[in-house]
C-alpha cells in the first residue's frame, strides 16, 4: 500500500529540486524523445508497457525520473540518488514526495510536465498531483488531488488574456489556473478546501518560481469575504453526484451539494466579488428539470444587470451521466458496486425530474460603470449552444464583449473584416449567381453564418478605405432600394457580426 502524504513545499527544497530537473532536462520533448512517439500516445491511453520496453537498462536521470514521477513507479536508491544530486532521498522525503522501502524509492506523487501557450508565448512547468489509477493499481481515495486533466485545460483555453492587478482561481486543485492567471495578473488568491490541494498548489508555485500567488483554504467564497478582484477563475467541483452514505465523493470534482446547486451559488455569489469591469469564469453542469431547459434555468441565476455570455457544449442524459462519472471514479460495469451506483443516480435523477446534464462554460461581467451615460445601454445576455470545435474561446470572449462595448453609441464608423474570416460561395449547377454565401470564422468559436449578397457586399469592402455610411450608400445604389430600407436590413446583423468577432471596429485607412 503507496503511503498517502501531504506534501510540505519547503521553498528551499523545492528549489533544490526545481534544479534537479532542471538539470536532468525533465520536460515534455526529451522524455517524448527518451521513449518514443508511439510510446508516448499509449501512456496517454493508460497503457505503459511499450514506454518501459523502450528504455528498458537506461538508468540515467531523464528516464530514472521519468519512470519514478511520470508512471509513478518505485526504483532503486542509487539512481535515484544520482538524479537527485541536490535534494536528495532525505529531501524527496522532507517534500512528502517519496519515501524509501527496501533499498527503493517509492513516489508519492507524480511530477509531469506541462506546456502552455498563452499571449506572452510558450512555456513549461512541472506540476505535481496525486498519484493516478495507473500508478496505485486501485480506484482513487477520496482526497485524490488531480493533475492537469481536459477540464483544466479546457478553463485554461477560455480565460480571457487580460491584465488584472488581482485575480481569484477558486478551487485552485493543483494550482495550474492560478500558475496561468498569475502571468497576468499583479496578485492571486488560490483557494481549495482540501489542505492537500493547497499543498500541491503551492509546491507546484514554488517549483515554477511564482511568487505573486497567496494560498488559502474554505469553502467558495468564505476565504475571501469582503475583497473584490478583476478577474474570478473556477474548475469547480461541479460533478453532479447523489448524496448517500454508500456513493464515494471525490473532492477534486464533488461539490457536497445537490444537483447543479454548487454552480448556481458560483453564479449567483461571485459578481459580489467582482470589482468594476471584472469578469468571472467557470466551466460547469447544469440540469434540464421538467419542460425548464438547463440554459433558461442558468439565466435566470445571473441578475439582468450584468453581462452574461454562457455557452453550451454538450449535453448528456442522466444515464449516460452517471455511467461516464462512475467509470471516472475507477468502478466499471465488470466491478460489483457499479449497478449499485448506477441506480442511485438514476434515483436521484429521476426523484428530481431531470431529463439533460448539460457542460458548458460561463462568463460573467460586472458593469464598469454602473448607471454612466457612457456605459452600454444593455447588458450583454447570450446563452448559446455551440458543439463545433473551437480554438481560443478566451480571445473570442474577450473581443465579444469588446464588440458589444464597441457598439453602446451605434454601429461604429468604420468596420474591419476580421483576419480570420472566409467566404465560401455555393453554387447550383449552371448557375452564375451563388445560391449560398457563408462567412466562416477560422479561430474563436469558429462560426459559420449564411448571409445574403448585400451583407456580403458590405463585408467585402470592409478594408478601411470606406465607412459603414459609405458602402451602404454604395450597396443602397447597386442593389436599387432605399438606404433606410438597406439600413434597417443590415444594421441588426451587422451587430450580431461585431459581437460574433466577424467585424472588428478600425479606422478609415487602417
Amino acid at each position: 500500500m503507496v503511503r498517502h502524504l501531504v506534501p510540505r513545499p519547503d521553498p528551499v527544497l523545492c528549489a533544490a529540486l526545481a534544479a534537479d530537473l532542471d538539470a536532468a532536462d525533465f520536460r515534455s520533448e526529451p522524455l517524448r524523445t527518451a521513449w518514443g512517439a508511439e510510446a508516448d500516445d499509449a501512456l496517454g491511453r493508460g497503457i505503459r508497457s511499450p514506454l518501459l520496453r523502450a528504455v528498458e537498462g537506461r538508468t540515467d536521470p531523464l528516464v530514472t525520473l521519468g519512470r519514478l514521477f511520470v508512471l509513478g513507479m518505485p526504483q532503486p536508491e542509487a539512481p535515484v540518488a544520482a538524479a537527485l544530486a541536490r535534494l536528495g532521498i532525505d529531501g524527496l522525503e522532507s517534500l512528502g514526495l517519496g519515501y524509501r522501502e527496501d533499498g527503493r524509492v517509492v513516489p508519492a506523487a507524480l511530477i509531469r510536465p506541462q506546456s502552455f501557450v498563452d499571449a506572452d508565448g510558450v512555456g513549461e512547468w512541472w506540476i505535481a498531483s496525486d498519484l493516478d489509477e495507473l500508478a496505485l493499481g486501485t480506484a482513487l481515495p477520496p482526497d485524490h488531488v488531480l493533475g492537469v486533466g481536459g477540464a483544466s485545460r479546457t478553463l485554461a483555453s477560455l480565460v480571457m488574456p487580460i491584465e488584472v492587478d488581482r485575480a481569484l482561481d477558486l478551487g485552485t486543485g493543483c494550482g495550474i489556473q492560478a500558475l496561468l492567471v498569475a502571468r497576468h495578473a499583479g496578485s492571486v488568491v488560490a483557494t481549495d478546501i482540501s489542505e492537500r490541494a493547497l499543498a500541491y498548489a503551492e509546491l507546484n508555485a514554488r517549483l515554477a518560481g511564482v511568487g505573486n500567488i497567496e494560498f488559502r483554504r474554505g469553502s467558495m467564497f468564505e476565504p475571501i469575504a469582503g475583497e473584490s478582484f478583476g478577474l474570478i477563475v473556477s474548475n469547480p467541483p461541479f460533478v453532479i453526484t447523489p448524496r448517500g452514505a454508500d456513493v464515494p465523493e471525490y473532492e477534486y470534482r464533488d461539490g457536497g451539494l445537490v444537483g447543479d446547486a454548487l454552480v448556481e451559488a458560483f453564479v449567483r455569489e461571485a459578481p459580489a466579488h467582482l470589482s468594476p469591469g471584472g469578469s468571472a469564469q467557470l466551466l460547469g453542469n447544469w440540469e434540464s428539470v421538467g419542460a425548464t431547459l438547463g440554459l433558461r434555468r442558468l439565466e435566470s441565476w445571473i441578475a439582468p444587470e450584468l453581462d452574461a455570455w454562457a455557452v453550451q457544449r454538450e449535453t448528456l442524459s442522466p444515464l449516460g451521466y452517471a455511467e461516464l462519472w462512475i467509470r471516472d471514479g475507477g468502478t466499471t460495469p465488470r466491478d460489483a458496486g457499479f449497478e449499485p451506483l448506477l441506480n442511485a443516480w438514476l434515483d436521484d435523477f429521476a426523484a428530481r425530474d431531470v431529463t439533460e446534464i448539460a457542460f458548458g462554460y460561463v462568463l460573467i461581467r460586472r458593469p464598469a460603470t454602473p448607471g454612466d451615460p457612457a456605459a452600454p445601454d444593455a447588458a450583454l445576455r447570450r446563452f448559446e449552444t455551440l458543439m463545433q470545435p473551437v480554438t481560443s474561446p478566451g480571445r473570442a470572449f474577450r473581443d465579444g464583449l469588446a464588440g458589444h462595448d464597441a457598439l453602446a453609441d451605434g454601429v461604429p464608423d468604420v468596420l474591419l473584416v476580421a483576419p480570420d474570416v472566409t467566404e465560401a460561395r455555393h453554387h447550383l449547377p449552371g448557375q452564375d449567381a451563388p445560391s449560398v454565401i457563408e462567412l466562416r470564422q477560422g479561430g474563436g468559436f469558429g462560426r459559420t453564418v449564411s448571409v445574403d449578397p448585400a451583407l456580403a457586399g458590405f463585408v467585402g469592402a470592409c478594408d478601411g478605405d470606406l465607412t459603414v455610411t459609405q458602402i451602404v450608400a454604395a450597396l443602397a445604389d447597386l442593389f436599387e432600394v432605399p438606404l433606410v430600407e438597406l439600413w434597417a436590413d443590415l444594421e441588426p446583423r451587422l451587430r450580431a457580426l461585431v459581437t460574433d468577432g466577424f467585424l472588428i471596429p478600425g479606422e478609415q485607412g487602417s
